[in-house]
């Protein structure tokens, strides 16, 4: 039996935990005294807890974030009821601030906030060594490890990892800005990871048939002599399936990095681009600095001389920001044409000093996990929620890709994209009054209803654009809109495939 498990809860299977994997390979001598088992929010705690008692264990590691504490929560509390006895260390972004106001951190023996690679290694030491946990602090900071002197954490991918899982790397930590609602403000300074080895890593899984590499660097195009040698390193030995997926600075662009990325096959690359919001006073506001002239011309890059897939972010209830301003960002960004736009709503994450803002801008954030923005001074509660449902509708339609065609009819002669979107949503949620668990052919179907009914578009017209969307996935069944009325000959399976690019941003 191991005497230390290693564990979290992924939101999805799909998902695998990069930060357990680094723990695991940092405990020198006690690796093989330990175990890593990764469980998946949507299971019942006592199922978790079962699995985990299984092991018989002296310790265990929990990895903690804003997706899943509240589950880690019941499962840390259930084990402690189950085994006192059992040493429970708790670790990771959402614990690593604000500690004393956390019910799990008052569960658990210890907390190790921070970068844990080589001090969750000390403390396991320590107590199976024979030191009591009493005598070992509960809160317990670990200083910034020598990215150089850490093990490489790849070869604990497993070939199912490989296989049917997102592959999370990374070639730095840190960042340099200071975003006021961003963790990462306060991972002061960048730092790289030496990039022989780092690269010789990316070899190994490639020997290995990795074919999907996520980035976790939080500012990929921030370092140029790097991700020059990474980017070519991938592209001299590119095969049919690779897919990389990194985060950028987004008015960051060098005519170097701009040759290279040119040279890969469409839809091989895809950039998470950051903009969150195009109000300056707004930008002023939250402490971020970009210039917006040389990022509208790298987008114009990328769409018209690149195959490169944009995810663009916004983010909607930044102090200062109203939901006219939001929505002249987002008609600017729409005419940048970047292939995904996530409308996030503000969260407030621990530790970050977004919170100075509460009472000019009357901030008012939900408690409970992942602590949205409920309402601020110039944004009302009642049209925070029109917000989140255009967020949620907009994922539905745009960004699922499952529409395209369709998406040019719904703002066709519209001055503000923006505001025709946010009437469909108002009317599709007067409807159907849900936002969750809609099927694919009933989102057909209000679509054609709203065009035809309230936009005034030619029924065929309209027919003929969604029929055309919906055709182009493979194994789906017919779409009949002509004839005033709509008819679904269902594929066998009678499901609606996802598509699998999406995961890589979830």
């Amino acid at each position: 039996m191991p005497d230390i498990v290693l564990a979290t809860l992924n939101a999805k299977y799909i998902h695998s935990s990069f930060g357990l994997r680094c723990l695991m390979a940092n405990l020198g001598g006690l690796r093989e005294r330990a175990v890593l088992r990764e469980f998946v929010i949507q299971q019942q705690p006592l199922e978790i807890v079962e699995a985990v008692l299984a092991e018989d264990p002296k310790i265990v590691g929990f990895g903690v974030y804003i997706w899943n504490v509240t589950q880690t929560t019941t499962v840390v509390a259930l084990l402690k009821r189950l085994r006192p006895d059992l040493v429970v260390i708790v670790g990771g972004p959402e614990v690593s601030h604000e500690t004393e106001s956390q019910e799990i951190t008052a569960l658990a023996n210890h907390v190790i906030t921070g970068e844990a690679d080589i001090k969750f290694a000390e403390v396991c030491r320590a107590l199976l060594d024979g030191t009591d946990a009493e005598a070992l602090p509960r809160v317990m900071p670990a200083e910034l490890p020598p990215l150089a002197a850490l093990a490489s954490p790849y070869d604990l991918y497993t070939d199912e990892d490989l296989t049917h899982r997102v592959i999370y790397v990374e070639a730095s930590r840190g960042c340099p800005f200071t975003c006021e609602f961003c963790l990462s403000s306060l991972d002061i300074p960048v730092r790289a990871f030496p990039l022989e080895s780092f690269l010789f890593s990316m070899q190994g899984l490639l020997d290995r048939g990795a074919a999907q590499f996520k980035f976790v660097d939080r500012t990929f195009n921030l370092h140029l002599p790097a991700s020059t040698a990474i980017l070519r390193f991938f592209l001299e030995r590119w095969r049919e399936g690779l897919f990389l997926h990194f985060e950028m600075v987004p008015d960051r662009l060098p005519v170097q990095l701009r040759e290279l990325i040119s040279r890969f096959p469409k839809g091989a690359v895809q950039f998470e681009v950051g903009i969150q919001t195009f109000d300056e006073t707004v930008s002023k506001n939250i402490s971020r600095r970009q210039n917006l002239e040389r990022l509208e011309d790298n987008f114009r890059f990328l769409r018209q001389e690149t195959g490169v897939h944009i995810h663009a972010d916004l983010i909607a209830g930044l102090p200062g920001e109203s939901v006219e301003s939001f929505g002249l960002g987002f008609d600017r960004l729409v005419r940048l044409e970047p292939q995904e736009i996530q409308a996030g709503i503000l969260k407030r994450l621990r530790g970050t000093p977004i919170t100075r803002h509460d009472a000019e801008y009357r901030m008012v954030y939900s408690p409970h996990p992942p602590y949205e923005i409920l309402s601020t001074r110039d944004i009302s509660f009642e049209e925070m929620q029109t917000m989140r449902r255009f967020a949620r509708y907009w994922d539905l339609v745009a960004n699922s890709g499952q529409f395209t065609g369709t998406l040019q009819l719904l703002w066709r002669g519209a001055a503000s994209p923006f505001q025709r979107f946010m009437r469909f949503s108002g009317w599709l949620h007067a409807r159907l009054g849900r936002t969750h668990q809609i099927a694919l052919h009933v989102l057909a179907r209000e679509l054609h209803e709203f065009l035809t009914g309230e936009l005034g578009v030619d029924r065929d017209l309209a027919a003929e654009a969604l029929e055309t969307d919906w055709s182009r996935a493979p194994g789906r069944g017919a779409l009949n809109l002509r004839g005033g009325s709509m008819t679904e000959i269902k594929p066998a399976s009678g499901r609606i495939a996802r598509r699998q690019s999406r995961h890589m941003r979830e």
